[in-house]
């Protein structure tokens, strides 16, 4: 078997409550209007690069439980392969959209891709996070995805092997945690100095990168009114992976991958919001993006 993406990140069913009115304090109730489940993490960056176009599977183990078999369901019916290996328990998100923002409760039971499972599925590239860098693959591209645990674990130490990836994406939280920076722009430079490519996304304001020691920046896109920002710097990675085997500058790459995740915040859950490319490529033609050479590779 040979993929174009590999995705190592682990897998989550999220459960995702849709309007919710506030969050609650302690001893409080809130009502929400809807309850939904989907899949999440690394299953989000499969579902997008699938619905781009890219061979893609996930290579992180799902559980032998009622929560493994429905995002296994949801993975093959957006034509994404799910590697065989199993784990008891599924990891899993409570999700809590509020105000552009949300809040997230997670049970994860720490079961991870194996050096083996990815050898296997001989890809193109791999999307991974900071923990999982020495499971890749020798001369293999590395897409990286960090979320609020790994930028704790790892601030002010990151690993070495990232500076063999060929792009990091951090929101900007995470970048200013990882660095202890104190803007955004600065940690991107610093973040920069270690791996070849780091995107810094900004929500509406769009994102900012450091590219071959310069700083780029793409502008935020008006898509309407943001629902859910979940799963939108999974959607960045799989956009740019895609991109990234255009021969087109690295500014462009930035900014369709931009609004590829802006496209996503406009409907519940990052699942939902991976769009196909057809829709992509028409977003970006009514905002005068350059025109992709779709069909080139890299």
């Amino acid at each position: 078997m040979s993929v174009d993406l590999a995705v190592a990140t682990p897998a989550f069913l999220d459960m995702t409550f849709v309007g919710l009115e506030a969050l609650p304090g302690p001893g409080e109730e809130r009502f929400a209007g809807d309850f939904v489940r989907s899949p999440g993490g690394g299953a989000i960056t499969a579902i997008g690069a699938a619905r781009l176009g890219l061979g893609t599977a996930l290579a992180a183990p799902l559980g032998e439980d009622v929560a493994g078999g429905f995002v296994a369901d949801e993975l093959e019916r957006a034509g994404v392969a799910v590697i065989a290996q199993r784990c008891p328990r599924t990891p899993q998100t409570v999700v809590m959209p509020v105000d552009g923002e949300r809040a997230m409760v997670t049970y994860d039971p720490g079961v991870r891709a194996s050096a083996a499972d990815l050898e296997a599925l001989q890809p193109e590239a791999v999307a991974a996070g900071l923990d999982q860098l020495s499971l890749v693959p020798d001369r293999v591209r590395v897409y990286v995805t960090c979320g609020d645990d790994d930028a704790r674990a790892f601030a002010g130490r990151l690993p070495a092997a990232l500076g063999d990836a060929r792009a990091l994406f951090v929101n900007r939280r995470e970048a200013m945690v990882l660095t202890a920076a104190a803007t955004p722009e600065e940690a991107a430079e610093r973040l920069g100095a270690a791996v070849e490519t780091v995107v810094v996304t900004l929500g509406a304001r769009g994102a900012i990168a450091a590219m071959d020691g310069s700083l780029v920046e793409a502008p935020g896109y008006d898509v309407g009114t943001p629902v859910d920002s979940t799963g939108a710097g999974d959607l960045l990675c799989a956009a740019y992976a895609w991109v990234d085997r255009m021969p087109i500058a690295p500014d462009v790459k930035l900014r369709w991958a931009t609004l590829y995740a802006a496209l996503s915040v406009t409907v519940p859950t990052g699942a939902a919001g991976a769009c196909t490319r057809e829709r992509l490529l028409e977003e970006g033609a009514a905002r005068a993006l350059p025109p992709l050479p779709v069909g080139e590779r890299a």
